[in-house]
């Protein structure tokens, strides 16, 4: 069985070790943090260091590669530019979970998290590192950006777009041939029905803006 890591140690970790030890596809050696202690354990596995030790696992301990286990959209893009620097050879893989349904013809990409109870349908495209959480829903021909992601019970309509590095929270629900731009938040248990730009956070039901954002400005709090 190939070896790989999992990057990051967070709650969300968790989730993505149970979805490899269900799938029982690799063998996770351990896990890579920057700011947890070196040997703490996480679900049995330790903690090894941070990622400049990923070149030298690649070559002792013969990993192909691992998963980003990191919720956060910029801090996902961040360490995966990290990494592709420090290891240019490094594989990142997709972690799906054996309950989530996939339209027939859907490709994986790198970096793709999908968790339990996620629905993907038809002619839906994911680009890479994009993340899908418990039991939220992709409508039809929808895309969603790289970097973007979908929260626990979020749910789209069909045609729907969600741009790079954005976030659509908690139990949010976006009706049919809604656009969202980069790096947006929309907040939990919103209901959006127009579409909203870059940069912005928006809120209610229905979803209005509330101000402008930054690249990178927190919001898993």
């Amino acid at each position: 069985m190939k070896k790989i890591v999992i990057i990051g140690a967070s709650g969300h970790a968790k989730v993505i070790i149970d979805i490899i030890e269900k799938r029982n596809e690799y063998k996770i050696i351990g896990l890579i943090d920057s700011y947890k202690t070196h040997n703490e354990k996480i679900m049995g596995y330790s903690i090894l260091g941070n990622e400049n030790l990923i070149p030298q696992l690649m070559k002792n301990q013969e990993i192909i590669g691992g998963i980003i286990a990191i919720g956060d959209n910029w801090s996902r893009g961040k360490v995966r530019d990290l990494i592709k620097s420090l290891a240019p050879n490094f594989k990142f893989l997709p972690a799906i979970h054996p309950d989530a349904i996939l339209y027939n013809k859907f490709k994986i990409k790198q970096g793709v998290v999908i968790m339990a109870g996620t629905i993907i349908n038809s002619d839906a495209i994911i680009e890479e590192f994009c993340i899908l959480n418990t039991k939220s829903s992709l409508g039809h021909d929808s895309l969603m950006k790289r970097f973007s992601s979908l929260a626990p019970n979020a749910t789209t309509g069909g045609n729907v777009t969600i741009g790079k590095f954005s976030s659509v929270s908690i139990s949010s629900t976006l009706i049919h041939n809604i656009k969202i731009g980069n790096h947006t938040i929309i907040g939990a248990g919103s209901l959006v029905v127009k579409d909203f730009e870059n940069n912005i956070i928006a809120y209610g039901v229905p979803a209005i803006k509330i101000r402008k954002r930054e690249n990178g400005e927190l919001y898993l709090t």
